[in-house]
């Protein structure tokens, strides 16, 4: 069965990109609008309102992050948050019929890989300098050659494993979705898309996690 996609309307056959830029976007406004909201009082929310999520989501990322680095990664506090957002708002655009998702093209789940693989090793320098790329050599001299051929393949299967994760999973989801839909498209589907919205939330937490890991390795002190 064909489906339509607004995304073919504007970017043809790079229709995902199309809601890749709405995640951004979504994701700048949640910022500036997070920002706004934090700053317009120093209380906690004590009643649900957009200040209350913000606290919620900022809370969850901090105890994830600090479970995994401690207290280094606060600084990366930003950067875990808007993998998170941008993962799972990507990942929901696979529960919307007329949408599709960048998660669901492999050449932007690599992009995410490679974004993630950038940033950990940028922080792991910055954390090292060089003593950074000393690590890569291994503990002893003679055999640093072979220590470096096998940290680099190792970082290297890092972005990709990422990107085959999150796209195999992804895809496997939406397309499972679909074949449930297209059969029956009242009420047994209802069932998918929670299990969808299960997945996809997940999925978002996974990428987040093992790039916490990443980092916590990158700026470990047991080098």
């Amino acid at each position: 069965m064909i489906h339509f996609n607004w995304g073919q309307l504007f970017l043809g056959d790079e229709a995902h990109l199309f809601s890749a830029l709405i995640a951004f976007i979504v994701v700048i406004l949640f910022v500036v609008f997070g920002r706004l909201a934090l700053k317009s009082t120093m209380e906690p929310a004590k009643t649900p309102s957009f200040k209350a999520l913000i606290e919620l989501f900022t809370s969850f990322i901090i105890g994830l992050s600090d479970s995994v680095i401690g207290p280094p990664g606060r600084k990366m506090v930003p950067i875990f948050g808007a993998i998170f957002l941008i993962i799972w708002l990507q990942n929901l655009f696979t529960l919307i019929p007329g949408f599709s998702a960048a998660t669901d093209n492999l050449n932007s789940t690599f992009a995410f890989g490679v974004c993630a693989f950038g940033l950990y090793n940028f922080y792991g320098i910055k954390h090292h300098k060089w003593a950074y790329i000393r690590q890569f050599l291994g503990p002893i001299w003679a055999i640093a050659p072979f220590f470096l051929f096998l940290e680099i393949i190792s970082h290297i299967m890092r972005p990709i494993s990422l990107g085959l994760r999150l796209y195999g999973n992804m895809t496997g989801d939406h397309a499972i979705l679909s074949t449930f839909v297209d059969l029956v498209p009242i009420v047994v589907p209802v069932i998918f898309y929670f299990l969808g919205l299960f997945v996809c939330t997940m999925q978002a937490f996974v990428f987040t996690m093992l790039t916490m890991i990443y980092f916590s390795m990158a700026i470990s002190e047991d080098h």
